[in-house]
Protein backbone atom coordinates (compact mmCIF):
# COMPACT_ATOMS: atom_id res chain seq x y z
CA UNK A 1 0.00 0.00 0.00
CA UNK A 2 1.62 3.40 -1.04
CA UNK A 3 2.15 5.71 2.13
CA UNK A 4 1.08 8.90 2.13
CA UNK A 5 4.24 11.04 0.80
CA UNK A 6 3.90 8.83 -2.70
CA UNK A 7 0.03 9.58 -2.97
CA UNK A 8 0.54 13.60 -1.99
CA UNK A 9 3.58 13.86 -4.76
CA UNK A 10 1.56 11.65 -7.57
CA UNK A 11 -1.46 14.24 -6.89
CA UNK A 12 0.58 16.97 -7.02
CA UNK A 13 1.93 15.57 -10.31
CA UNK A 14 -1.18 14.72 -11.27
CA UNK A 15 -2.26 18.61 -10.53
CA UNK A 16 0.84 19.66 -12.68
CA UNK A 17 -0.08 17.86 -15.55
CA UNK A 18 -4.16 18.99 -15.72
CA UNK A 19 -2.54 22.59 -15.12
CA UNK A 20 -0.37 22.32 -18.06
CA UNK A 21 -2.30 20.31 -20.62
CA UNK A 22 -5.29 23.22 -20.10
CA UNK A 23 -2.86 26.17 -20.38
CA UNK A 24 -1.66 23.68 -24.25
CA UNK A 25 -5.66 23.76 -24.98
CA UNK A 26 -6.17 27.61 -24.15
CA UNK A 27 -3.13 28.32 -26.17
CA UNK A 28 -3.92 26.37 -29.22
CA UNK A 29 -8.02 27.17 -28.98
CA UNK A 30 -6.55 31.24 -29.25
CA UNK A 31 -4.11 30.23 -32.26
CA UNK A 32 -7.44 28.27 -33.78
CA UNK A 33 -9.71 31.80 -32.72
CA UNK A 34 -7.31 34.61 -34.01
CA UNK A 35 -7.12 32.05 -37.23
CA UNK A 36 -10.94 31.70 -37.74
CA UNK A 37 -10.77 35.65 -37.58
CA UNK A 38 -8.57 36.95 -39.81
CA UNK A 39 -9.32 37.59 -43.81
CA UNK A 40 -8.82 34.36 -46.04
CA UNK A 41 -6.66 37.55 -47.86
CA UNK A 42 -4.77 38.43 -44.93
CA UNK A 43 -3.68 34.66 -44.50
CA UNK A 44 -3.04 33.69 -48.21
CA UNK A 45 -0.37 36.91 -48.32
CA UNK A 46 1.10 36.33 -45.32
CA UNK A 47 1.47 32.28 -45.91
CA UNK A 48 3.16 33.34 -49.51
CA UNK A 49 4.77 36.58 -48.70
CA UNK A 50 8.15 34.63 -49.78
CA UNK A 51 7.15 33.37 -52.80
CA UNK A 52 5.24 36.73 -53.85
CA UNK A 53 8.79 38.22 -53.90
CA UNK A 54 9.91 36.10 -55.89
CA UNK A 55 7.20 36.40 -58.53
CA UNK A 56 8.98 40.04 -59.71
CA UNK A 57 11.28 39.53 -62.49
CA UNK A 58 13.24 42.83 -62.80
CA UNK A 59 13.01 44.65 -66.10
CA UNK A 60 15.47 46.51 -68.20
CA UNK A 61 15.41 50.16 -67.84
CA UNK A 62 17.18 52.61 -69.82
CA UNK A 63 17.56 56.43 -68.17
CA UNK A 64 19.36 59.20 -68.12
CA UNK A 65 20.71 60.07 -64.16
CA UNK A 66 21.81 63.61 -63.74
CA UNK A 67 23.60 63.43 -67.17
CA UNK A 68 24.61 59.90 -67.29
CA UNK A 69 22.98 57.02 -69.27
CA UNK A 70 22.16 54.32 -66.86
CA UNK A 71 21.48 50.16 -68.45
CA UNK A 72 19.38 49.12 -64.93
CA UNK A 73 17.68 46.21 -64.29
CA UNK A 74 14.55 47.13 -61.58
CA UNK A 75 11.47 45.32 -60.42
CA UNK A 76 8.03 46.35 -61.75
CA UNK A 77 6.95 47.50 -58.36
CA UNK A 78 10.29 49.71 -57.53
CA UNK A 79 9.32 53.43 -57.29
CA UNK A 80 11.89 56.09 -58.59
CA UNK A 81 12.49 57.05 -55.43
CA UNK A 82 13.48 53.88 -53.81
CA UNK A 83 15.89 53.28 -57.13
CA UNK A 84 17.50 56.06 -56.60
CA UNK A 85 17.99 55.71 -52.97
CA UNK A 86 18.50 52.33 -52.21
CA UNK A 87 19.76 50.99 -55.87
CA UNK A 88 21.80 54.31 -57.02
CA UNK A 89 22.91 55.17 -53.73
CA UNK A 90 21.85 59.01 -54.32
CA UNK A 91 20.07 59.40 -50.93
CA UNK A 92 20.07 63.62 -51.42
CA UNK A 93 16.29 62.88 -52.23
CA UNK A 94 14.25 62.41 -49.53
CA UNK A 95 12.00 59.56 -48.12
CA UNK A 96 9.44 61.69 -46.33
CA UNK A 97 5.84 60.47 -46.37
CA UNK A 98 6.05 58.26 -49.50
CA UNK A 99 2.75 59.04 -50.60
CA UNK A 100 3.15 62.49 -52.47
CA UNK A 101 2.17 64.66 -49.72
CA UNK A 102 5.54 66.34 -48.31
CA UNK A 103 7.91 67.07 -51.31
CA UNK A 104 11.03 65.42 -49.84
CA UNK A 105 11.39 63.43 -52.88
CA UNK A 106 11.25 66.03 -55.74
CA UNK A 107 12.90 65.55 -58.63
CA UNK A 108 13.21 66.30 -62.56
CA UNK A 109 11.93 64.25 -65.56
CA UNK A 110 12.73 65.66 -68.72
CA UNK A 111 13.06 68.97 -67.20
CA UNK A 112 9.34 68.96 -64.79
CA UNK A 113 9.38 68.46 -61.12
CA UNK A 114 7.36 65.33 -60.14
CA UNK A 115 7.50 63.45 -56.82
CA UNK A 116 9.54 60.56 -57.36
CA UNK A 117 7.57 58.43 -54.75
CA UNK A 118 4.62 58.38 -57.22
CA UNK A 119 6.12 56.91 -59.96
CA UNK A 120 7.65 53.53 -60.84
CA UNK A 121 11.45 53.26 -62.16
CA UNK A 122 10.08 51.40 -65.06
CA UNK A 123 7.95 53.67 -66.01
CA UNK A 124 10.77 56.22 -67.04
CA UNK A 125 12.27 54.66 -69.84
CA UNK A 126 14.30 56.95 -71.72
CA UNK A 127 14.20 59.77 -69.93
CA UNK A 128 16.00 62.37 -68.21
CA UNK A 129 16.42 62.30 -64.26
CA UNK A 130 17.52 64.77 -62.43
CA UNK A 131 18.47 64.52 -58.63
CA UNK A 132 19.81 67.42 -56.18
CA UNK A 133 23.17 65.59 -56.67
CA UNK A 134 22.91 66.84 -60.38
CA UNK A 135 21.78 70.38 -60.62
CA UNK A 136 25.57 72.00 -59.34
CA UNK A 137 28.24 72.44 -61.93
CA UNK A 138 31.17 70.63 -60.41
CA UNK A 139 32.33 72.31 -57.18
CA UNK A 140 30.21 75.81 -57.77
CA UNK A 141 26.76 75.76 -56.47
CA UNK A 142 23.65 76.04 -57.98
CA UNK A 143 22.13 79.64 -57.94
CA UNK A 144 19.27 78.43 -55.91
CA UNK A 145 21.53 76.37 -53.95
CA UNK A 146 24.00 79.46 -53.13
CA UNK A 147 20.84 81.36 -52.24
CA UNK A 148 19.31 79.25 -49.94
CA UNK A 149 22.43 79.44 -47.70
CA UNK A 150 22.37 82.90 -48.25
CA UNK A 151 19.12 83.51 -46.84
CA UNK A 152 19.26 80.67 -44.61
CA UNK A 153 16.25 78.97 -46.22
CA UNK A 154 16.99 75.41 -44.58
CA UNK A 155 16.90 74.30 -40.68
CA UNK A 156 17.16 70.59 -39.75
CA UNK A 157 17.74 70.47 -44.29
CA UNK A 158 15.50 67.13 -44.48
CA UNK A 159 13.22 68.86 -46.79
CA UNK A 160 15.81 70.87 -48.68
CA UNK A 161 17.00 68.81 -51.77
CA UNK A 162 12.70 68.69 -52.46
CA UNK A 163 12.88 72.72 -51.52
CA UNK A 164 15.60 73.15 -54.28
CA UNK A 165 14.37 70.95 -56.49
CA UNK A 166 10.96 72.83 -56.73
CA UNK A 167 12.53 76.21 -56.75
CA UNK A 168 14.48 75.49 -59.46
CA UNK A 169 11.30 74.54 -61.14
CA UNK A 170 9.04 77.25 -59.68
CA UNK A 171 11.56 79.19 -61.13
CA UNK A 172 12.27 78.00 -64.97
CA UNK A 173 7.98 77.21 -65.32
CA UNK A 174 7.53 81.06 -64.97
CA UNK A 175 5.91 81.00 -61.71
CA UNK A 176 8.20 83.12 -59.41
CA UNK A 177 6.78 86.40 -60.37
CA UNK A 178 5.82 87.82 -56.75
CA UNK A 179 6.36 86.34 -53.49
CA UNK A 180 2.50 85.08 -53.49
CA UNK A 181 2.88 83.28 -56.63
CA UNK A 182 5.83 82.18 -55.41
CA UNK A 183 3.60 80.55 -52.05
CA UNK A 184 1.29 79.08 -54.25
CA UNK A 185 3.46 77.31 -56.61
CA UNK A 186 5.82 75.91 -53.64
CA UNK A 187 2.91 74.89 -51.47
CA UNK A 188 3.47 70.97 -52.39
CA UNK A 189 6.92 70.96 -50.50
CA UNK A 190 6.55 71.06 -46.46
CA UNK A 191 8.95 72.55 -44.02
CA UNK A 192 8.58 70.90 -40.54
CA UNK A 193 10.98 73.78 -39.58
CA UNK A 194 8.61 76.63 -41.03
CA UNK A 195 11.38 78.27 -43.01
CA UNK A 196 8.79 79.16 -45.44
CA UNK A 197 9.51 82.96 -45.54
CA UNK A 198 13.43 82.46 -45.69
CA UNK A 199 12.56 79.69 -48.86
CA UNK A 200 10.49 82.80 -50.76
CA UNK A 201 13.45 84.99 -50.20
CA UNK A 202 15.80 82.81 -51.81
CA UNK A 203 13.68 82.14 -54.45
CA UNK A 204 12.99 85.89 -55.05
CA UNK A 205 16.73 87.02 -54.83
CA UNK A 206 17.51 84.61 -57.77
CA UNK A 207 14.85 85.59 -59.96
CA UNK A 208 15.60 89.19 -59.64
CA UNK A 209 19.21 88.54 -60.17
CA UNK A 210 18.28 87.05 -63.42
CA UNK A 211 20.44 84.32 -62.89
CA UNK A 212 20.45 81.26 -65.42
CA UNK A 213 18.65 78.30 -63.57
Amino acid sequence: MKNAQVMSAENDQHKKDKQEGRRDFLKQSSAMMALALTPPLVIKAAAHDEAIAGIFEKMPVNMEINGRKMQLSVEPRTTLLDLLREQLALTGTKKGCDHGQCGACTVHVNGRRINSCLTLAVMQEGNQVTTIEGIANGDQLHPIQEAFIKHDGFQCGYCTPGQIMSAVACIREGHADSPEQIREFMSGNICRCGAYDNIVNAIVDVKSGGKTV
